[in-house]
């Protein structure tokens, strides 16, 4: 069972990016190794330019621009690549670039007002990805059609209030629940970082199934969308910690 034709909660990971497409076929297959190598890359890309918006800040340079443009950039990228499949590897390397940019300066703004916080989200963030990976690779937790059916409901409800509160705040109308230190508001970011965390699962499962099989362009596919993942859940975790930095 799925929802909307997605095997996966994760867009890079659905059958329409698996699918016969307009990529251009290369020798090999997808391989592990290929796509450690590959997120481990994108993952430095992030973190090159997260620390040179954080060094302007720093420095006080205003870097609201650079923030909203990353944010901006990252999201044309993640429409491009699902119509422009052939562009997959440069699309992901400034995608990494470009979130890089508005992970580095959210970061900067909670460490200024809250020192250390983002130190905790990444390690929080590595220690769950760690979790999640063992979960999957012992079989702890089964991914099973059931389990994708929760996990790809919840996220996409997640996404679409996400996508209607930005489009409320356009003509100035806040949806307190997302932004406020309410207990409402808690409660629903640590929902979405626990389903953050469940997508890890899934896109571990759908890489495993996969492997060996799918063109070894589509790493590059698996690499964006491990990059989505695991910002997502790093940026809850901030949000989260920072709610609760506020409350107590």
């Amino acid at each position: 069972m799925s929802l909307f034709g997605l095997s996966t909660s994760n867009p890079a990971f659905t059958g329409y990016f698996w699918k016969n497409s307009g990529t251009k076929r290369t020798q090999g297959k997808m391989t592990l190794g290929g796509v450690v190598l590959k997120s481990l890359f994108c993952l430095l890309l992030v973190c090159v330019t997260a620390a040179i918006t954080w060094k302007l800040h720093f420095d006080g340079v205003d870097i609201q621009w650079y923030t909203t443009a990353g944010m901006v950039v990252a999201l044309i990228c993640s429409i491009l690549i699902s119509v422009r499949r052939q562009w997959i590897v440069w699309l992901t390397i400034i995608y990494a670039l470009a979130k890089g940019l508005f992970v580095g300066g959210f970061s900067a703004y909670i460490h200024n007002r809250y020192p250390n916080l983002p130190i905790q989200a990444v390690i929080i963030t590595l220690v769950t990805f760690i979790t999640m990976l063992l979960l999957f690779v012992t079989k702890i937790i089964k991914v099973t059609k059931k389990f994708k059916s929760v996990v790809i409901t919840v996220t996409t409800t997640i996404f679409m209030i996400y996508i209607v509160a930005f489009i409320l705040s356009i003509f100035g109308i806040r949806v307190t629940f997302l932004s406020s230190t309410s207990w409402y508001a808690i409660a629903f970011n640590i929902i979405t970082a626990i389903f953050a965390s469940l997508s890890l699962l899934l896109d571990f499962d759908y890489i495993d199934r996969h492997m060996g099989k799918a063109n070894k362009s589509y790493e590059w596919f698996a690499t964006w969308g491990l990059l989505v993942t695991i910002i997502w859940l790093y940026v809850e975790v901030l949000r989260l910690l920072r709610k609760l930095a506020i409350r107590f």
